[in-house]
């Protein structure tokens, strides 16, 4: 193979992390310190991607690769997918077979930034260079060799619109992705082909939502001399081609690919500006950055041009009325800590997210736990919508209609089934919920006959108990602040079910009959089948049995105490598998990131490091969360400790490092942990801010000595959302000892 033959020279990768032309002795902006090839290799199941996007954009770049899941160790590339259509450069002889056409590349001549990408096809000598507008991809190509110069258009079905332009659609009836694209100058020869494993056939629309006349795929040829560019713009819209056109013009008007890839890098630098941080190491600085980039990618705003946007909840295109509409969310992953960041980066747009969720209210009669372009996808378990809604409005943002997210949130907890990965009524097993305040589990022995249940996500029925009674208690939460008392006292009462799945005979969460019997035989490690899908939510009762969050005091108490609650804390972090590691993951993939049982691959854990707090032993949450930070995050392909799943993991870094986290959505409070950096400075949306210093920080400096809270001396761990909200410092004076006597006081 011959390789190097057209290599960019603007801009180059060292050591894992882009220098995009930056000189050693240049101050680095935050973007310049993102590497998205952190986590390109998945520990166990999914990698992140070297995503190309807008804060909240709906248009992502990233070039498909032949190969597996792990896209960090791709050798080549198959083309650029962009907003519902991919473009294929090549060179030569046509080929039209997607199996074919693929080209090798290097990702050592990669360049990749959250605002511009750049590749080399080996095969072709082309160098394809994309950066992003909010609904817009645009790509500078340019071809090395005096041969001929084609761009393959493949992916739903397509149509010429004219002698320098193309549009169509992809996807079903439901959620068309409309594009309309446009090329720096006319194509010759245009050729419709069959792509390699399409679906094949005509029909469906490009002007609308219907029409007809488009193809699968089309080949353009173009006469460009080697060292030409060819500029592609392409605009994506859920509404029609005609609106992915205006989206295009309203987003690029004008504008060259410098001038695109400029106000991106502008953009993202003023989001991830908002959190300045000082001290730390470079890999750790690049840890941050990258996981708060990750932290910005959904849910994204599809408001098109003209203040409009199409519901894939009624099929229906509805007036924004100023206010942007969301989608692309999981609560199950985004209300522990992703969505408690993003509240204090910008409250207004999380505002705008549950506006969102009340408009899909309106158009379906349901609130969504799981919002997509196409409607609610049935998936995870909980109503967690209820614990997003309610921690915006406990905070003190409540500009939406607050009586109608009751109602919606109050017909979910009343009406709506519980079972995993299911929408619809309520069913025999919701009805024992509701009468005995416990999920029930499938007795030892007996047979799956409950029609409703999902044939591999089974009952989980442990740990739907346990979020349900954390979704009736923000409930509660906010029938109380609605002087809606009978309601409160009656969520209230359904927050303590989690009692109902504690067995004090072993000290566990553990699952019960419809009988009221504690099954059988139950084991706390391993039982429950593949990933303990029959009691749990794809980890075990060693995680679950912390999941408590909002009666941690309560919890304690069943537990014996706090020195017995501590105890179980400790054994948590250093209990082994009960055989071989790989016997172990191979039934609990998703728990990656293991200390002992604990496991920060996925979201069940993320609160519990801190719930020494809780126990009169912050030290060693301070222990805890800088063992995790430096061993599950780093800056390199593996540098993500599980499935990401669009920013939840990543979040939970850039909180922790900050030194703080919201233990409980709903409650507007927040747990002090040990920061990496000496000082942070929070700029708010009401134009003040908030700095954490962290005095003597280093690496085994990580021990809180003493605190002061805006000039107050600060005896417990935590701190109000409010007390930040108002500007002002918490300065922590760190050690290489853990201070006993600091934080001890009872929550």
């Amino acid at each position: 193979m011959l390789k190097n033959l057209f290599r960019p020279c603007s801009a180059f990768v060292a050591g894992g992390i882009l220098s995009l032309g930056l000189s050693a002795q240049q101050k680095k902006d935050p973007v310049d310190y993102v590497n998205p090839y952190i986590g390109g290799i998945g520990h166990l199941l999914t990698a992140t991607s070297p995503t190309i996007q807008l804060p909240y954009g709906v248009m992502r770049l990233v070039p498909s690769t032949v190969g597996g899941a792990d896209r960090y160790l791709a050798t080549q590339i198959s083309g650029f997918p962009s907003g519902g259509v991919t473009l294929m450069p090549t060179a030569g002889p046509l080929e039209t077979d997607a199996a074919r056409y693929a080209s090798e590349f290097d990702r050592d001549f990669e360049v990749v930034s959250p605002y511009y990408g750049s590749d080399v096809l080996d095969r072709y000598g082309i160098t394809v260079e994309y950066t992003v507008a909010r609904r817009v991809a645009m790509y500078r190509i340019t071809y090395s060799r005096n041969t001929a110069a084609h761009i393959l258009i493949t992916g739903g079905e397509i149509a010429e619109s004219g002698p320098s332009s193309v549009s169509g659609f992809s996807g079903g009836a439901g959620a068309r992705e409309y594009f309309y694209a446009t090329f720096s100058r006319p194509y010759a020869s245009p050729q419709t082909f069959q792509p390699h494993g399409a679906a094949g056939g005509r029909g469906g629309g490009g002007g609308g939502r219907g029409g007809g006349g488009q193809v699968a795929g089309l080949a353009l040829d173009f006469a460009l001399r080697p060292g030409e560019h060819l500029i592609v713009r392409i605009g994506t819209s859920y509404i029609s081609t005609e609106l992915a056109r205006r989206n295009l013009m309203a987003d690029t008007h004008e504008t060259d690919f410098e001038q695109v890839k400029s106000a991106a890098r502008a953009t993202w630098n003023r989001e991830l500006g908002k959190i300045a941080v000082e001290g730390g190491t470079e890999s750790e600085r690049t840890i941050f950055y990258t996981a708060l980039y990750r932290s910005m990618g959904r849910p994204t705003d599809i408001t098109e041009e003209g203040d409009q946007y199409y519901s894939g909840y009624d099929q229906q295109v509805h007036p924004a009325e100023g206010h942007p509409f969301y989608v692309g969310d999981n609560f199950w992953d985004t209300h522990r800590s992703l969505h408690p960041l993003q509240l204090l980066l910008d409250p207004r747009r999380q505002v705008d997210m549950v506006r969102s969720l009340l408009r899909m209210y309106d158009e379906t009669g349901w609130l969504p736990t799981v919002p997509t372009i196409a409607g609610d996808r049935g998936v995870m378990i909980g109503h967690h919508g209820t614990a997003f809604i309610t921690d915006t409005y406990m905070k003190g943002y409540q500009d939406f209609d607050v009586e109608k997210a009751y109602a919606g949130m109050r017909k979910n907890a009343m009406e709506a089934t519980i079972l995993p990965w299911r929408r619809g009524p309520l069913t025999e097993l919701d009805r024992v919920y509701l009468e005995k305040g416990f999920f029930p589990a499938l007795a030892k022995g007996e047979t799956e006959s409950v029609k409703e249940v999902h044939p591999s996500e089974r009952r989980q029925a442990v740990a739907v108990t346990l979020e349900n009674s954390f979704d009736d208690w923000c409930l509660a939460q906010m029938a109380n602040a609605l002087h809606k008392d009978d309601d409160y006292a009656y969520f209230m009462k359904r927050a303590h079910n989690y009692e109902n799945v504690f067995d004090p005979r072993i000290g566990f969460m553990a699952p019960k009959s419809a009988d009221g019997k504690w099954v059988e035989g139950f084991d706390p490690k391993l039982g429950g089948g593949q990933g303990g899908r029959d009691y749990f939510a794809e980890m075990n009762s060693w995680t679950y049995s912390f999941y408590v969050p909002q009666d941690i005091p309560g919890l304690i108490h069943l537990m014996g105490g706090q020195e017995a609650f501590s105890a179980r804390l400790d054994a948590l972090f250093t209990e082994g598998y009960s055989g071989s590691k790989y016997v172990f993951l191979a039934k609990f993939p998703d728990s990656t990131g293991l200390i002992g049982q604990y496991a920060q691959g996925n979201e069940p854990s993320f609160n519990i490091a801190y719930l020494y707090n809780y126990a009169g032993q912050p030290w060693k949450t301070q222990f805890r969360l800088r063992q995790i930070m430096k061993v599950w995050y780093g800056d390199g392909a593996l540098g993500i400790p599980g499935d990401d799943d669009g920013g939840a993991v990543s979040s939970w870094y850039v909180l922790s490092a900050m030194g703080f986290y919201p233990v409980t959505a709903g409650r507007p409070v927040y747990d002090i942990g040990s920061p990496l950096f000496r000082q942070v400075r929070i700029s708010l949306a009401n134009g003040k801010t908030f700095t954490i210093i962290a005095h003597n920080v280093s690496e085994k400096n990580k021990y809180v000595q003493s605190a002061t809270l805006n000039g107050k001396p600060l005896n417990v761990p935590r701190f109000a959302h409010s007390d930040m909200w108002s500007g002002g410092s918490l300065v922590l004076e760190m050690g290489p000892l853990p201070n006993r006597n600091w934080g001890i006081a009872a929550p």
